[in-house]
């Protein structure tokens, strides 16, 4: 950086006056002032006149220090610049796990070479980077425009995302980190005969003065849930860490929080109650709209992860029967097996001839039946399709099924008006 700077020395004080100018072709002097003064004392073990004299810079700014990467109108100002597609996933917890498994589970590793890194990359999808961010960040930047795709709890995108017009939910049903966000009241006190939101906004308690006092760390959904239960002498306070102890401790009354198996607010002598309920959660696949309308690319790699993501989550828990079974033609095959079980496979059973060749010439006595089953109905499967002359019946595990085309790309592209 050039600096152009005009000296005056005071000998009787030891100062120098520095007047400054910035050249303003320099990349980085839109992170400095373009002018400001300085004040230097000299310092030194050496004496000159025998005085020491010492150095120390005192810098006046006249105008404030721009801002690098500022935001317009709440999105990026680099969007348009920035060619490479940026996805991004949770950085720590069992969301982190679960998403990086599922990838996993789709062949779409993501290869991370140190651990210490914030970003990433999955080598089967081309000019895509993957950054870690804690879980509110994936979709602050998501709005701001610093990321085009994410992946994080349905939970923090209807709080962080506050019903915004650009937040397009892909897939909303991954299959990991389900829960809900519930208001949990003591079982105890004033509060023990209360068993829904209706009674407990009727307690007498509860006034402009004294408040039914309720930490939470959704405070955007908990106002529109106040709202929406006519819950007016209400309060809410946040705070970080385990909310079930606040009211034992007297700082709250009641908590409204992320419940999975109900098992720590029994165990803070807390429950749910009717009507207390504020939304169902669980991992879900989100894109900024104006990222896939906009950036060349981003709608192709959604496509390719929505497939892979159908496909595996259609099999999952899923098995493929095969068995053989006489019969005169696989027509016939096919209505013994559809009037005479419950199991006819996705869209019905897939029949092939077995040719053997005793005599030496090929002949069908046999015919082959292949059907979808789902693992809980897996054993009453095998036990009828035996039952009506199947023998030799295999059993294997699905990783995919794929659709001619998925559900939720037909929804995405009408929502994009595409």
């Amino acid at each position: 950086m050039q600096l152009l700077a005009s000296l005056t020395k005071c000998s009787t004080l030891g100062l120098i006056q520095i007047s400054t100018e910035l050249n303003i072709n320099n990349p980085l002097a839109s992170l400095f002032p373009r002018s400001g003064t300085a004040r230097l004392q000299l310092s030194s073990n050496q004496k000159e006149g025998g005085t020491p004299y010492k150095l120390r810079c005192q810098v006046t700014v006249p105008t404030a220090v721009p801002q690098p990467h500022a935001p317009s109108g709440g999105r990026s100002n680099q969007f348009a610049d920035r060619k490479v597609i940026r996805l991004a996933l949770p950085s720590k917890g069992r969301m982190a796990e679960g998403t990086i498994n599922l990838l996993k589970e789709c062949q779409l590793s993501v290869h991370k070479p140190n651990p210490r890194q914030y970003t990433a990359d999955i080598p089967e999808l081309d000019n895509l980077e993957v950054w870690f961010q804690r879980e509110s960040d994936v979709v602050r930047k998501l709005l701001s425009g610093d990321v085009d795709l994410g992946i994080v709890g349905y939970d923090i995108v209807a709080e962080y995302g506050q019903d915004d017009g650009d937040l397009i939910i892909i897939h909303d049903a991954l299959g990991f980190g389900e829960c809900h966000l519930s208001l949990g009241i003591p079982t105890y006190g004033i509060f023990e005969n209360v068993s829904s939101v209706a009674e407990l906004a009727a307690m007498p308690q509860w006034t402009a003065d004294h408040p039914l006092r309720i930490v939470t760390g959704f405070t955007y959904l908990g106002n529109r849930f106040l709202k929406n239960k006519g819950l007016k002498h209400a309060q809410l306070s946040t705070a970080d860490g385990a909310l079930e102890a606040a009211p034992a401790m007297g700082t709250a009354d009641a908590i409204l929080d992320l419940v999975s198996s109900g098992t720590t607010l029994k165990e803070n002598n807390l429950k749910e109650i009717d009507g207390g309920r504020l939304i169902s959660s669980q991992a879900v696949f989100v894109a900024s709209k104006r990222a896939l309308l906009e950036r060349k690319g981003v709608l192709d790699i959604a496509h390719e992860m929505l497939e892979r993501l159908e496909a595996h989550l259609r099999a999952r828990n899923q098995f493929l029967v095969t068995g053989n079974m006489r019969g005169d033609s696989p027509a016939e095959i096919a209505e013994r097996i559809l009037t005479k079980t419950h199991f006819p496979g996705l869209q019905g059973p897939t029949i092939s001839p077995v040719y053997t060749s005793k005599t030496g010439i090929a002949k069908v006595d046999y015919y082959a039946v292949a059907l979808c089953i789902r693992k809980n109905d897996l054993y009453d499967a095998v036990r009828e399709l035996r039952a009506i002359g199947g023998s030799g019946v295999l059993v294997s595990p699905l990783t995919y099924i794929f659709e001619e085309e998925p559900r939720r790309w037909r929804e995405l592209l009408q929502n994009l008006e595409l």
